[in-house]
C-alpha cells in the first residue's frame, strides 16, 4: 500500500515518464510479493482455499500485465496460474469452460515465445519450419516452452472433435519433445508424462504406441522420485485402461490413495488434485473396463 500510495502522490510532483517508472518498480516489487504467494498456495492441501486464493491471484497478475505487458515473468506466472487451475478445478466440471482457461493460457506462453522472430516467423508456416525454429532458443526458454505446451495439450485433448485444434498437436509434440531434450527433469519430468499420455491414448495406426508411453511414465515417475501423485493418475487414465490393465489401475490409484499428502510439501496442492482425481478416475472403473 505504501508504495502505491507513494507513487500516487509522486505523480503529481513530477513528468508522466517518471509515473510510468515508479509504476513499473511497483509491478516488479508485487510480482516479488506473488512469487512467493503462489508458492504458498502450492503449498495448500484445501481444495476449496486454494481455488478462491488462485483465481484472485490470477485476476491481481492480469492486473499488473496490463501495467507492464512486456513482462515476461509476469506472463509465464499467467500461462502456469491458468493452466493450473483449469486442470485442478474447472475441467472435470465444465470442459468448455476449460478450454476457455487453457486457450488464455496458451495465448499468454506465446506473448512471450513470439518475441524470437525465428519462431514468430515460422509459426504459421509449415511444420518443417516451426520446428527448426525451435533450435533458437535456449534451456532457458524450457520454462515458458513447457506451460505453454502444457496449456496448448490440455486445450486440444478437450477438442477432439475440433480438426483446426488438432492441426497443432505436432507444434505442442514438437515444443514437449524441445523440453525433453534440454532439461528432462523439469517440473518432475512432467514431459515424460505428457508424451506417456498421448503415446497411450492414439491409436497405432496414429502414431500411438502403449509400450513406449509406459517407458515415459515410468520414467516420470522416476525423475520425480514417485512423490508428485498426477503421474499415477494419468498413467491409469491413459495406459491401463488402454492396454486393459485393472491389475495395474487399481495399483496405481491405492498409490495416490496411500502416499501422505506432505510427501511433497511444496506440491501439496497437486497432490490433492490428484487424490481428487484418482477418486472420480475409480468411480469410473466399471465404464472403463
Amino acid at each position: 500500500m505504501k508504495i502505491n500510495l507513494a507513487s500516487i502522490l509522486l505523480c503529481f510532483a513530477f513528468e508522466s515518464w517518471s509515473c510510468g517508472l515508479l509504476q513499473t518498480v511497483a509491478v516488479k516489487s508485487t510480482t516479488g510479493i506473488l512469487d512467493e504467494g503462489m508458492a504458498a498456495v502450492f503449498e495448500e492441501s484445501d481444495l476449496k482455499l486454494a481455488e478462491q486464493a488462485i483465481a484472485s491471484d490470477l485476476k491481481l497478475l492480469e492486473a499488473l500485465h496490463k501495467s507492464d505487458p512486456g513482462n515476461d515473468h509476469l506472463l509465464i506466472m499467467l500461462t502456469q496460474g491458468y493452466a493450473g487451475y483449469s486442470l485442478g478445478f474447472v475441467e472435470d466440471q465444465d470442459p468448455e469452460r476449460a478450454k476457455m482457461f487453457y486457450a488464455r493460457a496458451r495465448d499468454y506462453g506465446l506473448e512471450v515465445l513470439r518475441k524470437n522472430k525465428k519462431f514468430n516467423a515460422a509459426f504459421d508456416e509449415a511444420p518443417a519450419a516451426f520446428v527448426q525454429s525451435l533450435d533458437s532458443f535456449s534451456d532457458d526458454d524450457v520454462p515458458a516452452l513447457f506451460w505453454t505446451a502444457n496449456a496448448w495439450g490440455n486445450l486440444i485433448n478437450l477438442s477432439i472433435g475440433d480438426p483446426e485444434v488438432l492441426g497443432d498437436l505436432y507444434k505442442v509434440n514438437a515444443m514437449m519433445d524441445f523440453v525433453l531434450r534440454h532439461d528432462e527433469n523439469f517440473f518432475y519430468g512432467s514431459a515424460h508424462l505428457y508424451f506417456g499420455t498421448i503415446l497411450a491414448t492414439t491409436p497405432r495406426a496414429l502414431g500411438g504406441n502403449p509400450e513406449k508411453a509406459k517407458e515415459h511414465f515410468e520414467k516420470c515417475l522416476a525423475i520425480g522420485g514417485q512423490k508428485l501423485l498426477l503421474p499415477f493418475v494419468y498413467y491409469a487414465k491413459s495406459y491401463a485402461v488402454q492396454v486393459q490393465d485393472t491389475a495395474l489401475f487399481q495399483s496405481l490409484l491405492k498409490t495416490v490413495d496411500d502416499a501422505s499428502i506432505d510427501i511433497l510439501p511444496e506440491q501439496r496442492l497437486v497432490n490433492a488434485i490428484a487424490k481428487e482425481k484418482a477418486r472420480a478416475l475409480r468411480a469410473k472403473m466399471s465404464d472403463l473396463f
